[in-house]
């Protein structure tokens, strides 16, 4: 599916004025007034009970995922065609082959 509207540009005005139309026209979401806007609660003062339960959820399963000792670094780089093609043929695990060729070539 491609996009209709990409976000690496601006928008022209006529895509501008579709995008309202259409969202005008969503009777499933209309546009909140300033007057609906203005008497908006926060989630916990409206659901306190369920905001509770939320936040002992979240303290109940902790931190998140645990620090790395030595986490790994997103690097870009450039490979001949039929370097990547013979890493790839290999299966699933093709970049953790090309990290360890990388660690010996490197004398790691």
């Amino acid at each position: 599916m491609t996009a209709k509207f990409a976000s690496r540009r601006p928008l022209t005005e006529d895509e501008e004025t579709e995008i309202q139309r259409m969202i005008a026209s969503d009777p499933d979401a209309p546009e909140a007034s300033d007057a609906e806007i203005a008497e908006a609660r926060p989630f916990a003062a409206v659901f306190p009970e369920m905001a509770a339960s939320i936040d002992r959820e979240i303290a109940r399963r902790g931190p998140g995922r645990p620090p790395v000792e030595s986490p790994k670094v997103a690097v870009t780089i450039r490979v001949e065609p039929e370097v990547l093609q013979r890493f790839q043929a290999q299966g699933k695990d093709w970049r953790s082959r090309m990290t360890e060729a990388l660690r010996k070539a490197a004398g790691l």
